[in-house]
């Protein structure tokens, strides 16, 4: 196993110009910087309508310094396999090809799209920031929202289905990288981009990415309530190399340390889950103790 990186084996240049579009205290503003200096300078990504196209702005004045094409909502993975296709009849193969979407585009709108990719096992990475909700519109339910949460089509009792796991659904194609990732952890995301451009095939990471706006939190808290989403074991971080499921980072040293936290200390840190009854976090306590039983069993 190569050696983790560290704050100071980082790369120290930098592929996003100082200042972006993005919201104050945007996790995705983290995720992205970090996230470009594991992909490096010979990659083109594909964007759909998302916050990301917001944070990059667009030509002449993009933060990004990379080539990158603005796609329709449904077409990402589509894309993605047409400039993949378009660079392989250049002989260009060393450039890296990267779907970058929000969940809504990825879970929603482009699942299809990703599927198919998936199921033909095109070499590209794609990457999911999962902010759970359409929140460049204007904070709308997505199938991420996870239960309980207000979005502005679900404003008096929250959503009521369950978080889409769009991960397990990924993995479940069979394709011989899945991971999940955390802005508050962008360390752990770095390491498991370059791992997964490594890898041949269709690639696929999604990152955990709170949202100050959408969820209702102070701006200064963003890595905060993204370290407390690991250690509730409301989210985890893991990865499917080849069919194998290991926890990673903070989540598997948690197996070791358990107790969790209560994950009501990370619900009462969001307004979104303000209209939550007793009964639904309680709900949500057993799902992720359940969930945990079973990662003990396993190991």
């Amino acid at each position: 196993m190569s050696a983790k990186t560290t704050i100071l084996t980082l790369p120290k240049e930098e592929l996003v110009h100082p200042g972006n579009r993005a919201c104050t205290g945007c996790g995705l503003s983290i995720a992205y910087r970090i996230g470009l200096k594991a992909l490096g300078p010979d990659t083109i990504l594909v964007v759909p309508p998302s916050c990301l196209t917001v944070l990059q702005g667009l030509f002449p004045v993009a933060s990004t310094k990379l080539p990158c094409l603005n796609v329709t909502f449904a077409s990402t993975a589509a894309a993605a396999t047409g400039v993949l296709e378009a660079l392989k009849a250049q002989g260009r193969t060393y450039i890296k090809v990267v779907g970058w979407a929000g969940d809504g585009g990825t879970s929603d709108i482009g699942i299809q799209a990703l599927s198919g990719a998936a199921e033909r096992g095109d070499d590209f990475l794609f990457i999911c920031y999962d902010n759970e909700g359409y929140m460049n519109t204007g904070v709308q339910r997505s199938g991420t929202t996870p239960q309980g949460a207000i979005t502005t089509n679900t404003p008096f009792k929250g959503k009521q289905q369950r978080k889409k796991d769009v991960p397990a659904i990924m993995a479940a194609h069979g394709i011989d990288y899945v991971a999940t990732a955390s802005s508050a952890y962008p360390l752990d995301l770095y390491d498991k981009i370059k791992k997964a451009l490594s890898i041949e095939g269709t690639k696929y990471i999604h990152i955990h990415t709170p949202c100050p706006p959408g969820w209702g939190f102070d701006t200064r808290y963003t890595v905060k309530i993204g370290r407390l989403a690991i250690e509730t074991g409301y989210f985890d971080l893991y990865e499917v190399d080849h069919g194998e499921f290991r926890l990673t980072g903070a989540s598997g040293k948690l197996l070791e340390k358990r107790p969790l936290t209560p994950v009501i200390e990370y619900l009462k840190t969001q307004s979104r889950f303000k209209v939550m009854t007793e009964e639904q976090v309680a709900d949500i306590q057993e799902q992720i103790d359940a969930k945990w039983a079973g990662f003990s069993r396993a190991i």
